[in-house]
C-alpha cells in the first residue's frame, strides 16, 4: 500500500507514524483522559484495516481523517481535540509556504502526481520541470489572490474543477483554431521576423510548424491547423517545377514537350509534398514547446473546405501523405516504428468520399487502414454536423468545438480581429478560440442530494451557480489584455492583426470565442439517482435531463451577457482520479457510483457496459448533440489491421450517426524483448497498478512505449492511478 504525501512524493505505507501521532496526542492529553497503550495499537490497527480495503493511494489527509474518526470510536475525545488541535497547528506551518515542498518533490524526480498528470509530458526532463515548478507558483498566487474562497473551497473538494490553474497568473486562454491562411497568404511576423508569403509547398510546411510551436507557447490547450490552407501551395510549388523543367530541358537541348514536362514536374512535386508532410511530422514530434512538451496540435482534413477542381485535387493529395506518414509511424530511440501522440489528425466523412462509388473513397479505405493501425485519424461526420449546427468545421485540439458563426447578410462579426484574409458574408471559425473551462462534478451533485430529486436539481442550481462565477472570473481575467503580452496571436494573425497596445476585449463577446461549461461522470450520476444505467429508457431520459439543464444555464448567461457559454464534455485526464478520490472521501463507497478510482468521461456509457460499438455510437449520439461545447464518442476494438471492412462499417455508421467518433485500439512495444503486442495492466506486491510485458515480465516504464487512447488523443507517458484502472478495465465493443 502506497501513501501520496502533501509535497505530491509517493512513498509506502508505514503504520507506525500513525501510532506515534495518537501516542503524541495521547501524551499531551490530561492523565485521567488518555487511553492505554493497547487502545493506541487498536486505533491503528482499525486505521490499516480501513486503508488496506481502498484499492488505491491514499492522501496523508484521507488517513488523518480516519485516524479522527477511530479516536472517536473509542470515545476518546480529549484524544481526539488534542490529534485534531495537532494537525491545525502543523498545517498553519505547511500555509508560512505552500509551494518549496512541492517544487523540491519536482525537482528530486517524487512527485508522483506531477509524474502522471499528462501522459504527453516526461516530468523528468528540465524543460517540463521548470513548466511544472512555474505552475506551482501560479497554482499558489491562484489559490491565495485570484480566486475567492468558495471557489478554491469547491475545487479541492471535487464539487467543480477550475481548469489549468497552473497558467492562470497570466492572462492565457484555452485552444484555438489557427488562422493559418492569414498567416501563409498575407505574411507574419515569427519573433520579430518578418515572414514572406512563401514560394514553395515546402516553405508554407516549414513555416507551418514554426507558427504551431509559437502558438503552443503562448497559450495552454490544444490548437488546430487545416491542410486547407497548405493546399493551395501544392500549385505554387507545380508552376515552379514546370518554370524549372522547362528550362533543364532547353539548357539540355531537348526538345519542349508540356506533356513530358508535366509528367516531370508531377513527379517532383509528389517528392516535396512528401518532404513537406514530413517536415510537419517529425517537426511537431521533435519540438519542444516553453511549456516542456510537443505542441498538442490537430490537423484538420476536410476535402470540401477548397473549391472542387485542382485544389481539392491537391488537398486530396495531401491528406493522402499524411495519412501515409501517420500509418508508417516514427521511429523510437531503438529504430522500432511506433505510434506518435501527435498530430492529431481528423478526417471529415462527406457524400464525396464515404461512398464505394465517391470520387475519393480510396482516401477513405486508406483512412480506415491508418486508424487500424496507429488510432487515428478520428472522424467527423459532415452530415451530422450539417444538421446540428447548420456548418463544418474543425475542432481544437482538446475536442472544444467552437459555437456556429453568427452569420449575417453583413458578414459574420465584422472584422474586429482586423484579419487580412476577412470575406464579409463567409463563415469564419479560424482566428477564433476558447477562453478556458469550469467543470461540474455531476456525481457529487448526485450523491450530495442522497437520491432526493427535488434535493438534487437544487443542488444542480446551486453548482451552476459557482460555476458560472468561477468562468466570469476566466473572462473577467483576459479583459483588458493588450495585444502585446503574446505577437503572434493577437499582432501577427494567429487569432488577430490587432495594433501594439490595443485589447483584445472586442473578441470577447459576440460569439468570436467561447467558454466552456465542462462536465463529468453522467453516468454515475444516472446511476445513484435512478439505479440504472443511462442506456436504459429510464436512465436516458434522466441523462437527457441533466444535459439539457446544463444547455439552459448556459443559453440564461449567453443572452444576458453576450458572451458565448457552451456545454463541453471535460477530457478530465487526471481530474478523474481527483474527482473519485473526492467522492470516495466525501460519501464512502457506492457501488456503481464511487467503487472505482475514475469517473466516467462526460456522456459516456460506463467503461465495464457490455454494449457492442453501433449501439454505442448510435445511443451517445443523443448525449452528444447536447455538447455543443465539444465532445467525442469513442469504440474499443480489437487488432483490426485485417479487418478493414468492418472498420469501413463503423465509419460510415459515424457518418450516419454522430457528429465525432474514433477507434481505440492498443499499440505498444516492449524495447528489452522486442514484443509488439498489447502490454498489460497488472497490480504490484503494493497493490499499485503498473504496465507488464507479458512477454519477458518487463515493467520499467522507461523501456516500453504504450500507446492509449485516454481523452481524445493518444497518451504515450503513462497515466495516474485512477486513469490505468480506467483503461484496464475497458471492455471491447467489437
Amino acid at each position: 500500500m502506497r501513501v501520496i504525501k502533501r509535497s505530491g512524493e509517493e512513498v509506502l505505507f508505514d503504520a507506525e507514524k500513525i501510532e506515534n501521532a495518537v501516542r503524541k496526542a495521547n501524551v499531551a492529553t490530561v492523565e485521567t483522559a488518555r487511553v492505554t497503550e493497547e487502545k493506541i495499537k487498536e486505533i491503528t490497527a482499525n486505521v490499516v484495516s480501513r486503508c488496506d480495503k481502498v484499492k488505491r493511494a491514499l492522501s496523508v489527509e484521507e488517513i488523518q481523517d480516519m485516524v479522527e474518526q477511530e479516536i472517536m470510536a473509542q470515545d476518546a475525545y480529549q484524544l481526539a481535540h488534542n490529534y485534531i488541535t495537532y494537525r491545525y497547528e502543523r498545517a498553519l506551518v505547511r500555509k508560512a509556504n505552500t509551494t518549496d515542498k512541492q517544487i523540491l518533490s519536482l525537482i528530486g524526480r517524487q512527485n508522483e502526481e506531477a509524474n502522471q498528470e499528462n501522459s504527453n509530458k516526461n516530468p523528468k526532463v528540465n524543460s517540463t520541470q521548470r513548466d511544472y515548478m512555474a505552475g506551482e507558483v501560479s497554482k499558489d498566487i491562484t489559490r491565495r489572490f485570484l480566486l475567492p474562497k468558495d471557489i478554491i473551497d469547491a475545487h479541492e473538494k471535487g464539487i467543480i474543477h477550475f481548469h489549468d490553474a497552473d497558467y492562470f497568473a497570466q492572462p492565457m486562454y484555452n485552444c484555438c483554431l489557427i488562422n493559418l491562411e492569414d498567416m501563409l497568404q498575407n505574411g507574419t511576423v515569427i519573433s520579430e521576423t518578418k515572414i514572406e508569403k512563401p514560394h514553395s509547398f515546402a516553405t508554407a510546411c516549414n513555416i507551418a510548424t514554426q507558427i504551431i510551436a509559437q502558438v503552443a507557447s503562448n497559450q495552454y490547450g490544444g490548437q488546430t491547423v487545416t491542410l486547407s490552407h497548405l493546399a493551395p501551395f501544392v500549385d505554387v510549388s507545380r508552376q515552379r517545377l514546370r518554370r524549372l523543367v522547362t528550362e533543364e530541358l532547353a539548357d539540355a537541348g531537348i526538345e519542349v514537350d508540356s506533356e513530358r514536362i508535366n509528367r516531370i514536374a508531377e513527379k517532383r512535386l509528389k517528392d516535396e509534398v512528401r518532404a513537406g508532410i514530413q517536415t510537419i511530422q517529425y517537426q511537431i514530434i521533435t519540438l519542444m514547446t516553453t511549456n516542456g512538451q510537443a505542441p498538442f496540435v490537430t490537423v484538420y482534413m476536410y476535402l470540401d473546405e477548397v473549391e472542387d477542381g485542382q485544389t481539392r485535387d491537391d488537398l486530396a493529395m495531401c491528406i493522402e501523405e499524411m495519412l501515409r506518414q501517420r500509418m508508417q509511424g516514427v521511429k523510437n530511440e531503438k529504430g522500432v516504428w511506433i505510434t506518435p501522440a501527435f498530430p492529431k489528425l481528423i478526417y471529415v466523412l462527406d457524400e464525396d468520399n464515404i461512398h464505394e462509388d465517391s470520387k475519393y473513397y480510396e482516401l477513405t479505405k486508406l483512412a480506415a487502414t491508418c486508424t487500424a493501425k496507429r488510432m487515428v485519424p478520428d472522424y467527423i461526420s459532415a452530415k451530422v454536423m450539417r444538421e446540428l449546427k447548420g456548418d463544418v468545421y474543425g475542432c481544437m485540439g482538446c475536442r472544444s468545438f467552437l459555437t456556429p458563426d453568427r452569420f449575417t447578410d453583413t458578414g459574420t462579426f465584422g472584422n474586429p480581429e482586423k484579419a487580412l484574409n476577412y470575406k464579409p458574408g463567409v463563415h469564419k471559425y479560424y482566428g477564433r478560440f476558447n477562453q478556458g473551462v469550469v467543470t461540474i462534478n455531476l456525481v457529487d451533485a448526485a450523491c450530495s442530494s442522497n437520491g432526493d430529486m427535488e434535493k438534487f436539481w437544487q443542488i444542480m442550481d446551486e453548482r451552476l451557480d459557482l460555476c458560472h462565477k468561477a468562468l466570469r472570473i476566466r473572462h473577467e481575467h483576459l479583459l483588458g489584455t493588450p495585444s502585446d503580452v503574446a505577437p503572434i496571436l493577437w499582432q501577427n494573425g494567429a487569432i488577430a492583426r490587432l495594433d501594439k497596445g490595443e485589447v483584445i476585449d472586442p473578441l470577447l463577446y459576440n460569439g468570436y470565442s467561447t467558454i466552456s461549461l465542462g462536465y463529468a461522470g453522467l453516468a454515475e450520476c444516472v446511476y445513484r439517482m435512478m439505479g440504472v444505467s443511462h442506456t436504459s429508457e429510464e436512465g436516458k431520459k434522466f441523462g437527457l435531463a441533466v444535459m439539457q439543464a446544463l444547455n439552459d444555464a448556459c443559453t440564461k448567461w449567453k443572452k444576458a451577457e453576450n458572451i458565448d457559454y457552451s456545454v463541453y464534455g471535460t477530457p478530465i485526464e487526471s481530474t478523474t482520479y481527483k474527482f473519485a478520490k473526492c467522492l470516495q472521501e466525501r460519501f464512502g463507497i457506492i457501488e456503481h457510483v464511487t467503487d472505482k478510482n475514475y469517473i466516467t468521461n462526460s456522456y459516456h456509457i460506463h467503461v465495464t457496459e457490455e454494449i457492442n460499438a453501433f449501439d454505442k455510437l448510435t445511443k451517445e449520439a443523443q448525449f452528444q448533440q447536447l455538447s455543443p461545447g465539444g465532445a467525442i464518442s469513442y469504440v474499443e476494438v480489437p487488432n483490426m489491421q485485417n479487418n478493414i471492412p468492418a472498420v469501413l462499417a463503423l465509419m460510415k455508421h459515424i457518418y450516419k450517426t454522430i457528429m465525432y467518433a474514433e477507434l481505440n485500439t492498443k499499440s505498444d512495444y516492449c524495447q528489452v524483448c522486442g514484443y509488439d503486442g498489447e502490454i498489460q495492466i497488472v497490480e504490484d506486491e503494493t497493490g499499485k497498478l503498473v504496465w507488464k510485458c507479458p512477454n519477458c515480465g518487463n515493467t520499467d516504464q522507461d523501456k516500453m512505449n504504450v500507446a492509449r487512447r485516454t481523452c481524445g488523443y493518444i497518451g504515450t507517458q503513462f497515466w495516474n492511478q485512477g486513469r490505468t484502472q480506467e483503461i484496464k478495465e475497458r471492455v471491447l465493443h467489437l
